[in-house]
């Protein structure tokens, strides 16, 4: 199926038509950045990098002009860049919990919309721990931050980005955007969230890293868009013959991560518009096909279901 009529599919199965997916129909392009949409940035689950794609997590939300990353997995920057938004545009980044696959760019993502002429604010939100995660980012560059400001004029980047801690609950909220969190199960991490963004009549649900957690379906209840972690259980013992952490590693990804047909049970439940995969574990094994994943979920779930992959868009 070409990218086109992938596009289209998508559209009609969320109620929204083809026109919003043709470049040359439907309504005008928005100046600025374009569409409202949701792109996946990055959707492989676990910190090990293999290959340009897919990598580590992280998300896109545009709507009204405004940037909203979720997650800044490894790789961020250039999935950003190829999915056309420029840096200097960053505006609010949300973290969904402390693990490096979906913070360890934090830092360098920041600095990288600088280093391309930001000077507005960006407002970061994420579990207790993300100020010092970003001071001790400031740290290490410090003297080329520095130097920088002394040699080429640039504004203190430290003074730009602003850190927010949210726990369970509201986390932000807009004239026309909220945000609000729910702690999953992600063990050993307590301050583990799923985050849902209600926008224009619409509602995306990022279920963040998870067990089966069956209060998510509630949360995420009659959402346009779930797009949830998901695990296949039958090659568990291949990726973690790669680990020489092998039973230890095992044990995390049983007690931390859904499997597909738990996924399939919480959009089913949810009754959502449509359900996303995202942030595959394992990411990149080639033998488990776009076909296998769907398989695997539509045994509990009957709606429509989208495999997702590096910058996938999704019209909104």
């Amino acid at each position: 199926m070409d990218a086109r009529r992938r596009k289209i599919l998508i559209g009609a199965a969320l109620g929204l038509g083809t026109a919003l997916l043709r470049p040359t129909l439907g309504r005008a392009q928005q100046p600025g950045l374009g569409r409202d949409r949701l792109v996946l940035l990055g959707t492989k689950g676990g910190p090990r990098v293999t290959s340009y794609a897919p990598t580590p997590s992280s998300n896109l939300i545009v709507y009204r002009n405004v940037p909203y990353v979720i997650d800044a997995g490894y790789g961020v920057t250039f999935k950003l860049v190829e999915a056309g938004l420029p840096l200097p545009a960053l505006r609010y980044i949300f973290i969904t919990h402390h693990h490096s696959d979906h913070n360890l760019e934090l830092g360098p993502l920041v600095y990288n919309a600088w280093a391309t002429g930001l000077r507005s604010s960006i407002d970061a939100y994420g579990p207790a721990g993300i100020q010092e995660l970003l001071d001790a980012y400031w740290q290490s560059e410090r003297f080329d931050i520095d130097t920088r400001i002394a040699d080429e004029g640039r504004p203190d980047l430290r003074k730009l980005v602003s850190a927010h801690t949210y726990a369970q609950g509201p986390v932000f909220a807009s004239e026309d955007v909220k945000v609000t969190a729910l702690r999953n199960v992600h063990p050993p991490i307590v301050e583990s969230y799923a985050l849902k963004f209600e926008f224009g009549g619409k509602t995306i649900v990022f279920s963040g890293d998870t067990t089966y957690f069956p209060p998510l379906a509630e949360f995420a209840k009659g959402a346009d868009v779930l797009v949830h972690e998901v695990m296949y259980g039958p090659a568990l013992e291949a990726l973690v013959q790669k680990n020489p952490n092998a039973a230890t590693l095992m044990a995390h990804l049983k007690a931390s991560h859904t499997l597909a047909e738990d996924v399939g049970r919480i959009a089913a439940a949810a009754e959502v518009k449509m359900l996303v995969l995202n942030h595959f574990v394992p990411g990149d094994d080639k033998s488990v096909t776009p076909e296998v994943w769907t398989a695997a979920v539509r045994k509990t779930f009957a709606g429509n279901i989208v495999v997702g992959r590096d910058l996938l868009e999704v019209a909104l």
